[in-house]
């Protein structure tokens, strides 16, 4: 495919492109070597970061199945829960905001504009303090709410790129709209989307630390707070940097399978796999013509 927004670039420009990366990558690998060394070196009395006497305590088999058992548990367990309706709402949002009925359209465009610009933290405390539902699921139904409606809106996007002929093929069979929507339209606009909502799902799961402040027990509590307070500060970073790769691992797992399951879709649907990281410019332009055509719509009814 020809690139139109910029010629191939020359020997000069590749062999400059070539010394920017290596002296990129040495200014990189000269601020870890910085970072270790500094982390490392004796503070007064106590011994660096690295010392040994401080991860001596990960030789203890109890101390990684409270971890696992209690935190990358109780993470999952809230990340699972809150996925699993996170995308039901989202296909219940995506169908109501995309009716062709004013009163049905309209409020749902109010409360996914509420619901989307409610910090999740917000939601967590309310539900909790409010409703008084207990921290799991105050963290399960904010971070279920605020994600289905992204959720809603990704998948709204993908029903208004569909070709409109798909509708009118349909139509053309006997279908009723909402059976052509259900049976044509929106299993197609999902496959397309798919990608997408994984990569959602992992901002989900990322999103479960917030239930730190309101008591539940997940990965960032039982390391941070937990096992820190009960061997004292003196592993606490030893178990900051435990947290980091648990997250980084459940995270990254995650994030492959999303490049994954967009590379199957692609080669199902024999168009080119979408890049990553213009995952969020093709989502606001599909609902940014979502709107439109929902504006439109509504001027039509009006």
């Amino acid at each position: 495919m020809t690139n139109v927004l910029f010629d191939a670039p020359g020997p000069v420009a590749r062999r400059n492109s070539l010394i920017a990366s290596i002296a990129g990558g040495i200014a990189i690998l000269g601020g870890l070597v910085w970072i270790f060394f500094t982390l490392n070196a004796p503070r007064g009395d106590l011994p660096g970061y690295f010392d040994p006497s401080r991860w001596d305590i990960f030789a203890d088999p109890t101390v990684w199945r409270y971890i696992f058992v209690a935190g990358v548990w109780g993470t999952l367990r809230a990340a699972l829960t809150a996925a699993v309706f996170a995308v039901a709402l989202g296909i219940v949002f995506s169908l109501l905001r995309s009716a062709r009925t004013a009163w049905i359209r309209i409020p749902t465009a109010i409360v996914l504009e509420f619901v989307r610009g409610m910090p999740v933290l917000l939601m967590m405390l309310f539900i909790l303090l409010v409703l008084n539902t207990g921290s799991f699921w105050a963290v399960v139904a904010a971070l279920t709410l605020y994600n289905g409606a992204l959720i809603g809106e990704a998948l709204r996007a993908g029903l208004a790129a569909l070709p409109r002929g798909q509708r009118e093929a349909g139509l053309s069979l006997g279908m009723r709209p909402m059976q052509s929507k259900m049976l044509i339209e929106f299993p197609q606009a999902f496959r397309q989307m798919l990608p997408i909502i994984i990569a959602q799902l992992v901002v989900l799961l990322k999103d479960t630390s917030l239930g730190y402040i309101v008591g539940y027990v997940e990965l960032l509590r039982v390391n941070m707070n937990q096992l820190a307070s009960f061997y004292g500060n003196y592993y606490l970073f030893s178990f900051f940097v435990v947290t980091l790769v648990l997250y980084l691992a459940m995270n990254l797992s995650l994030s492959w399978f999303a490049r994954w399951v967009a590379r199957r879709t692609a080669r199902r649907t024999g168009q080119k796999p979408p890049n990553p990281d213009e995952e969020n410019e093709e989502l606001l332009m599909g609902v940014a013509k979502a709107n439109a055509e929902s504006r439109q719509m509504g001027q039509g009814s009006i």
